[in-house]
């Protein structure tokens, strides 16, 4: 059964899938987005909503909605592909949502590696791509390997640094399982993302300990008083995180020509007119150029049954990369995927500005 009323004092809310991709779709065409660019931004949030990757999930919409409404972003670009060597390209994003680059310069190094092995595409003039996994997960669903990577703002300190440096910098890496869900790392190179912070303030609930740090440089559990993320590895052994952090810079930063994280304006504003230049990098394998696929497959699977054979401590369970997201995937296409009640303000303030028929919420 479904209901239309916004009582935003509830905290079970709940919407299908369908629904979800129907909303968004409308909102982002009504505030001026293109049929492709809508498409894009709507797969990779709500494939993260499904996953359970709630900070880059259906909570970004109202950001880029303002981000496109500002002129940050384009929401018809005239996107171009320009193939340099037979296994590598360059894409120009013309400053347009950086999910509709993603996935496009991802299908071009799949072809690329469907052809002679190995693609690599470097990403300019972007913009914010939400998870990075949604795009190592669409070469794995193609039968290849895939890895993403993006720089961003700083938010990040050095190990044992005062100010932010590094953006988050995720990095993804996506195999595909022959008869199961694919192999999926999607992390950031800071111990969370910063969408953590805000998706934890937002809902009143504390940080894990070794996360983040306020103005001073302390470690704090509060997301209203920090100023800074620590590297993955904390306060100890930051210099790890640091260090993957750097490598995702070179990356998307110089193979792309953009400016690094550091001089990137911040994705939150104020300034929601001038495009950012983010950069990203999309590399694909294809296990045939290696081995034969039998092979692959059958060492593959070994692997996973081995892992996931190891004892675990005391109720503990020992994962894959990935198993949680699939199991929170089934999860949500069954009961539905949850709004908290900040998103619930949010998407009822689009379906009114925007004159959108809002979200129907399961009862």
């Amino acid at each position: 059964m479904n209901d239309t009323r916004h009582d935003i004092r509830r905290q079970d809310i709940r919407v299908t899938v369908d629904d979800l991709e129907r909303f968004m779709g409308e909102v982002l065409r009504r505030a001026g987005a293109d049929e492709a660019s809508s498409a894009a931004v709507t797969r990779a949030l709500v494939t993260a909503s499904r996953m359970g990757t709630d900070s880059h999930g259906l909570r970004l919409l109202p950001h880029y909605i303002r981000a496109l409404e500002g002129g940050r972003i384009k929401g018809a670009p005239k996107m171009r592909f320009t193939r340099r060597l037979p296994a590598t390209g360059i894409f120009d994003a013309d400053n347009g949502f950086g999910h509709l680059a993603g996935y496009a310069a991802m299908a071009h190094a799949v072809e690329m590696a469907e052809e002679i092995g190995v693609g690599a595409v470097a990403v300019g003039h972007s913009s914010h791509f939400g998870a990075a996994g949604c795009y190592a997960l669409a070469a794995a669903e193609r039968g290849l390997i895939g890895l993403s990577f993006c720089n961003s703002d700083p938010f990040v300190l050095l190990h044992e640094g005062l100010s932010p440096f590094h953006g988050t910098n995720p990095i993804a890496f996506a195999a595909p399982v022959e008869g199961q869900s694919p192999y999926l790392l999607d992390m950031a190179t800071s111990a969370v993302p910063w969408n953590r912070v805000q998706q934890y303030g937002a809902i009143g609930r504390e940080l894990p300990d070794q996360v983040a740090a306020d103005a001073r440089g302390h470690v704090t559990r509060v997301p209203a008083e920090v100023a800074a993320l620590l590297p993955l590895g904390g306060s100890d052994f930051g210099f790890k995180g640091a260090g993957l952090g750097g490598m995702v810079e070179v990356l998307s930063s110089t193979l792309s020509g953009m400016l690094n994280g550091f001089r990137l304006l911040p994705m939150g504003g104020p300034d929601m007119s001038t495009p950012r230049g983010v950069g990203h990098f999309f590399l694909a394998l294809n296990p045939a150029a290696f081995v034969d696929r039998a092979t692959f497959a059958a060492c593959l699977a070994e692997y996973l049954a081995d892992l996931r054979s190891q004892p675990a401590v005391d109720g503990g369970e020992v994962l894959a990369p990935g198993d949680r997201e699939w199991r929170c995937q089934a999860q949500r296409d069954v009961e539905g995927i949850p709004l908290d009640s900040a998103n619930q303000v949010a998407y009822a303030t689009l379906a009114e500005s925007l004159d959108v028929p809002p979200l129907r919420y399961l009862t």
